[in-house]
């Protein structure tokens, strides 16, 4: 008489052999990782280095206005980008490595996605204004692209100064555009001094770094 393979204990053809129990642990490990990582803020947003930017915006806000052509006024405003960015971005990687954060996560790789795009959606409008001769629309630019980044980036932010920062920008390019060309200079020195530094210095009460 033909044995059963239920009694025998041999598996039938096409069945899936289970899963080992440390197998099913790493897999289980793996999906919780993944979920966390998912949600997760990213909160290597550094206090102190946003300080450092509003000051060094300030400064260049000072610097600009007394600039007698608007090429010159604008060669300011480019240094101040270039050393604001190189402020946030050494900022970000010093406070990266003090919490333990990788920068290559999904939470810094979304907060990058929010802000970087229209920082250079900013940069190809300052070239299309400055080819148009539209020297008065810069600020108001400037402004409203780094808001729209920041509000985007201050989405994931684990601190709630920066998606505020945004708005902030948001409201100043906004206004801007409908006041006169001479008060560029004070929106940007509002903006990207007062802005930062009352952003850095709340990041550091509440986060630290």
């Amino acid at each position: 008489m033909a044995v059963s393979p239920r009694h025998t204990g041999s598996r039938t053809r096409g069945s899936t052999p289970p899963l080992a129990l440390h197998e099913r642990a790493e897999a289980d490990l793996a999906f919780v990782r993944a979920t966390v990582e998912r949600s997760a803020y990213f909160s290597a947003v550094p206090g102190a280095a946003g300080i450092a930017m509003g000051v060094t915006a300030l400064g260049a806000a000072w610097l600009a206005a007394a600039q007698p052509t608007v090429h010159r006024w604008l060669f300011v405003w480019m240094v101040e980008a270039a050393l604001a960015g190189a402020i946030g971005a050494i900022g970000i990687v010093r406070k990266a490595r003090q919490r333990g954060v990788t920068l290559d996560g999904a939470p810094g790789r979304r907060f990058g996605l929010g802000l970087v795009p229209p920082i250079i959606a900013g940069a190809a409008l300052t070239f299309g204004c400055v080819q148009a001769n539209a020297w008065t629309l810069l600020p108001a630019v400037w402004m409203l692209c780094y808001g729209i980044g920041v509000l985007a980036a201050g989405s994931v932010s684990f601190a709630r100064a920066v998606p505020l920062l945004g708005a902030w920008f948001v409201l100043l390019g906004s206004v801007a555009i409908a006041s006169p060309a001479a008060w560029g200079d004070l929106y940007l020195a509002l903006g990207f001094g007062v802005g930062h530094i009352a952003a850095g210095a709340v990041i550091m009460r509440d986060h630290g770094g």
